[in-house]
């Protein structure tokens, strides 16, 4: 795959000229509106610090959650617009409106190294439309915004994968570029793929089986090892004739479960114990018992201390660790110890050499959760569901469309 860079687009000269920029600002709100974690803000700063530096008028386009069919004052990206100015040191102007007649005044009035935020993108129902008329029709508008010599940044990884106006359409209509966060991932990912130091092992959590299917049938032929935890491991559990409790299910996905057990034996690592509560709540009292010995009325929320112990020595041996999904209910402090204790194996691994990926959203929000320095690893992701695609060699229209 041969991508022009954002070095491309600096060397010919961006100075007064309009860029459109896609960032992969979604990131998450607590009750009030207020962001718990900016991580996927401060990943984007580069590029936009980059064409600000150099002059450009610069138009940024993202999405916060899943509005349905308009817009959504709980969407707005304003805390976001106030929280990039922040990481930038400068205002960053939010449009009312994704295309319309307060975005296309903001967008004339930009002069040189100006930031301009449209509102939540997802807010025009074209954005995700599969009809096609109507997407190109959004990304005449959104290019306008830019002018006539304008060009297209694609900076959020965490949408490439999704065949949108902001993602792929707009990259029909301009010159454009990967910018420093996908240009960056894509080198991550392919050394994943391509050229894997072993051993390699791989960490998969989260809720669900169906979820990460596809990348455990991919991987399990190239890693060494794959460790199976978070709420998706008593699926595989239930496929091995035990009760599970009143733990998370996904009973369509138990036969499938038996078939990867049958077939991967000798690369597939479940834990051997589990901390579960009477009821999914922070304050419920946590127990410890083996996989075996999970209570009926009880669901599992954790890994166990044993199951930490054991992986923790599969992890010190590798060479290349690719981490998506935490162990656990993290954000209940007593239910954290599991995805901690893992995370920290991945990075006293990562200290003595090894090359560590952390991908997905809720595992590089578990890092900071938790306390743990970010350069423990070598590389945190900002597209879970993106790179699972890219490991699983599906084609991603949003990398697709830059590959011209």
């Amino acid at each position: 795959m041969t991508i022009k860079t954002l070095d491309d687009l600096l060397a010919q000269g961006v100075s007064g000229r309009g860029v459109l920029v896609r960032s992969d600002l979604n990131v998450p709100l607590d009750d009030g509106g207020a962001i718990t974690d900016p991580g996927r803000i401060s990943a984007s700063v580069p590029t936009l610090r980059a064409l600000v530096d150099a002059g450009a008028k610069v138009v940024v386009t993202a999405h916060l959650g899943r509005p349905k069919g308009g817009p959504d004052p709980k969407l707005s990206l304003a805390p976001v617009a106030a929280a990039l100015g922040e990481q930038l040191g400068q205002h960053v102007q939010l449009a009312g409106d994704v295309v319309g007649s307060d975005a296309l005044a903001r967008a004339e009035g930009l002069t040189d190294g100006d930031v301009l935020l449209l509102e939540n993108i997802r807010f025009d129902p074209r954005e995700t439309s599969k009809d096609d008329a109507e997407r190109l029709a959004l990304a005449k508008q959104l290019v306008e915004l830019v002018g006539d010599d304008g060009a297209f940044v694609s900076d959020g990884f965490g949408v490439v994968h999704r065949k949108q106006v902001s993602v792929y359409d707009v990259a029909t209509l301009l010159p454009s570029y990967a910018g420093t966060l996908v240009n960056d991932e894509v080198k991550v990912l392919e050394r994943l793929t391509h050229s894997t130091e072993r051993p390699y092992a791989v960490v998969l959590g989260g809720s669900k089986v169906s979820d990460k299917l596809g990348v455990i049938e991919k991987l399990a032929t190239k890693a060494d090892s794959i460790v199976i935890g978070g709420g998706m491991c008593f699926t595989f559990l239930a496929a091995q004739g035990l009760s599970v409790g009143t733990s998370l299910l996904e009973t369509e996905m138990i036969d499938t479960c038996r078939r990867l057990l049958d077939t991967y034996a000798d690369v597939l690592r479940l834990p051997r114990d589990i901390v579960v509560a009477e009821k999914f709540a922070a304050d419920s009292p946590p127990e410890v018992v083996a996989c075996d010995e999970i209570p009926e009325g009880k669901m599992g929320l954790d890994i166990g201390p044993g199951s930490v112990e054991r992986f923790t020595k599969l992890l010190a041996n590798a060479q290349t660790i690719f981490w998506n999904g935490p162990m656990g209910v993290f954000e209940f402090p007593a239910f954290a110890a599991g995805t901690k204790g893992v995370a920290e194996a991945i990075a006293a691994a990562t200290a003595k050499g090894a090359f560590s990926v952390v991908g997905g959203g809720d595992s590089a929000a578990a890092v900071r959760a938790l306390g743990l320095p970010e350069d423990g690893f070598s590389h945190i992701s900002t597209g879970g569901g993106a790179s699972l695609e890219y490991l699983e060699g599906k084609s991603l229209p949003g990398l697709e469309v830059l590959d011209r």
